[in-house]
């Protein structure tokens, strides 16, 4: 039997399991300590209403003869591709439901999806980034550059001036920093893209989030993105579902690649559950109110972390088309995570573990409670007026 080679060339641990590791360390050894995490993105509020009651309907369905449901199609059922479909119109963007395939989230997407390229390929991937997209290039075997996304940029890397690639990741609003890509800014990529003859696999997870104007929703809203371009998306940020677990992909039909993942996905994936589809409808047709609703609570908790930064001085981005806020601390990202979790019983995520630009800057997320936020944010200022008096004695700046 031989094994994977790749997986000697992961690192020990993956970012968020160590964060995991550390926090269960501390609580072991202080078992009464009250830690709220603005950390890793996983949501907090309950699922609506009108989604719980789709749930509800679509299980009924499947304790009759005439709603019963088996396997489902590969690529998902019609009522959610259409639902998704009507989506995209109101972003200008006019898709067909056979580019459309529902998926188990954009993570299994994005990472599945490497399965349609050979191991020789060159991917370039931006600097600092979402870990998966690393860790699952080098799973695969596949070559990796980086573009560096830094305060200089704004945390948005462009097409380098030499060089090419075969697969270009992208995500905006981004993850780590909270940075989005104008239109203007994606067609210097997709031009490059085109250029490369590569493709995009853009990552529009975050895209409810975006309120700001010219800021791209879909890279499709860019000329010649269709030849060069996938996207995926999810309902998890946007409707609450990271434990329900529903996404889609879409690949234009002009590209090889549409024919390939129907194929691909006939032999490894039976499919999105059909009670899960129909919560996923319900998010985008007649519990979409609900939707905005709960993406407009995670808003305004990014708005309190950025207030509270903007008052103490602290330089950072994100926080307005993204639930992430990015900001500077000025010393080894590992070193002040867990300072702060000693000191002040929060739990972030460290820049550091999302690439090498990534180090001295700090994730927050805005998807705890409203409540919890706002005590998270009184323990942290008092705490960062501690942390100047001891930065420069006590930690490794950078």
């Amino acid at each position: 039997m031989k094994l994977n080679r790749n997986f000697k060339n992961l690192k020990d641990n993956y970012l968020f399991a160590e964060i995991d590791r550390r926090v269960k360390a501390y609580t072991a050894e202080f078992p009464q300590s009250d830690i709220i995490s603005l950390g890793i993105g996983d949501v907090t509020l309950p699922l609506s209403a009108k989604t719980i009651d789709a749930c509800k309907s679509a299980a009924v369905d499947m304790s009759t003869r005439g709603g019963f449901r088996g396997y489902g199609p590969y690529d998902g059922y019609p009522f959610l591709k259409n639902a998704i479909v009507d989506y995209y119109k109101q972003h200008k963007v006019e898709l067909h439901a056979d580019e459309v395939f529902v998926t188990d989230g954009a993570k299994n997407g994005i990472g599945n999806f490497l399965d349609l390229f050979d191991a020789d390929n060159t991917v370039l991937i931006p600097d600092p980034v979402y870990p998966a997209y690393v860790d699952a290039n080098v799973l695969a075997g596949h070559k990796i550059i980086y573009a560096d996304a830094t305060k200089e940029n704004g945390f948005l890397a462009m097409p380098p001036k030499r060089g090419k690639a075969d697969i270009i990741y992208l995500c905006s609003p981004n993850n780590p920093t909270g940075a989005a890509y104008t239109a203007e800014q994606l067609k210097a990529w997709v031009d490059f893209a085109l250029d490369c003859g590569a493709v995009i696999l853009y990552d529009a997870a975050y895209e409810a989030f975006i309120e700001t104007k010219g800021i791209a929703h879909s890279i499709f809203e860019v000329s010649g993105a269709r030849e060069c371009a996938v996207e995926f998306c999810s309902f998890s940020k946007m409707s609450g579902f990271t434990g329900v677990r529903c996404g889609w992909i879409v690949i234009p039909m002009e590209s090889p690649l549409n024919r390939m993942w129907l194929h691909r996905q006939a032999i490894k994936f039976n499919g999105t559950s059909y009670v899960v589809q129909r919560m996923a409808e319900s998010a985008l047709r007649g519990g979409y109110e609900d939707t905005k609703k709960m993406v407009a609570a995670y808003k305004a908790n990014a708005k309190l972390i950025t207030a509270k930064l903007d008052a103490l001085g602290i330089e950072y981005v994100g926080g307005v088309n993204a639930p992430y806020v990015w900001f500077y601390c000025g010393v080894d990202s590992w070193e002040f995570f867990d300072y702060l979790l000693k000191r002040a019983r929060i739990v972030c995520t460290p820049g550091s573990g999302f690439g090498n630009n990534g180090n001295g800057w700090i994730r927050l997320t805005a998807f705890n409670t409203e409540e919890r936020t706002r005590e998270a944010l009184i323990r942290f200022e008092s705490f960062w007026k501690d942390f100047r008096t001891v930065a420069d004695k006590k930690f490794t700046r950078v």
